[in-house]
């Protein structure tokens, strides 16, 4: 994909790639840990810890269902298990297994599902995660990760681990811009203003936050300055940023490679409208699947390209103005 190049970003490595090195590395840290994997370790970049720890690796095949049960019972044991596989596979095929074997006992397992949103491409809708984030978040007791690039996914590895409890790590298959560099602070919970602006605030995750920086400059050089955020973490969700963009901005756009219903916009929604009720849109994939194709493509066709954040912007602003 073609992503910030226009407004100067380094292209860097996928965030399944940084998720897989990172991996690897605290397993030489932690000799608790334990993955098992649903037969695509070369895909979830999981293979990298199971090349450096053969003997903690544990390949359970095309069945997600038993791959989650197994993690669930290694937590249970003492150990700290990551399951890994393709986010569609992982929390469509295994929910209820998440749901009872994981969530309502709240066991410290940490589920990674990769090639997330349409930006896989040729690979198809079966393959396409558009419902997870709506579908792990509605999780009790889980957290929901959502890195923009390489250094957040690096992050976002260790804060998993570092935090006791159930937690989905969101991760994609194209390489991405790097949005913040190797210095760059990140706290659980906390969303990050990755730029300033007083006339929007756009509220992104993941490759969306990268196409959301190149909307605020196309809509800088017409004269409207907009915040974005990277909300990083999509559950638990920062009610205080959201709140604060509200106040300060008087509108908010989410931008999401997800569905419409029940993802970061339905989350940024229930605050706002509880809290500081302002004009909002959305920028997602509308209710319907996704064709294969090329993912610059995709992302033109379902709407959530930088284009189409100007284009909703427009309208946001005369709704702003109107009220």
């Amino acid at each position: 994909m073609e992503l910030g190049k226009s407004i100067g970003l380094e292209m860097g490595v996928a965030t399944r790639d940084a998720f897989g090195k990172t991996l690897e590395e605290m397993g030489a840290e932690i000799e608790n840990i334990v993955v098992v994997d649903g037969d695509v370790h070369d895909s979830t970049r999981t293979r990298f810890f199971k090349n450096a720890f053969p003997e903690r690796f544990f390949n359970v095949g095309i069945a997600e269902s038993n791959l989650v049960g197994i993690a669930s019972g290694l937590a249970a044991s003492g150990k700290q298990p990551l399951a890994a596989s393709f986010a569609a596979f992982l929390l469509c095929n295994a929910y209820d297994q998440i749901r009872m074997g994981i969530a309502y006992p709240r066991l410290d397992v940490k589920l990674v599902g990769s090639h997330s949103g349409i930006s896989l491409g040729q690979d198809g809708p079966s393959q396409m995660a558009i419902e997870d984030l709506a579908l792990a978040a509605s999780l009790p007791y889980f957290t929901v990760l959502v890195p923009a690039d390489e250094h957040a996914a690096v992050w976002a590895t260790r804060a998993m681990f570092d935090h006791h409890g159930p937690v989905y790590l969101r991760t994609g298959r194209p390489d991405a811009p790097q949005v913040y560099n190797v210095d760059s602070t990140f706290q659980l919970g906390k969303a990050n203003v990755v730029r300033e602006g007083n006339d929007l605030t756009i509220v992104a995750c993941g490759l969306m936050v990268a196409i959301a920086l190149e909307a605020a400059h196309t809509l800088s050089q017409q004269g409207i300055e907009a915040r974005v955020l990277d909300m990083h973490t999509v559950k638990p969700i920062d009610h205080a940023a959201i709140e604060k963009a509200a106040l300060e901005t008087g509108a908010i756009l989410t931008a999401e490679e997800h569905s419409i219903v029940g993802g970061l916009g339905a989350a940024v929604a229930q605050i706002v409208t509880a809290k500081q009720p302002v004009p909002m849109t959305y920028v997602a994939i509308m209710d319907e699947y996704a064709e294969s194709g090329d993912p610059d493509d995709l992302f033109d066709k379902y709407g959530i390209s930088a284009k189409h954040i100007v284009q909703k912007t427009t309208e946001l602003l005369d709704r702003k103005q109107a009220s």
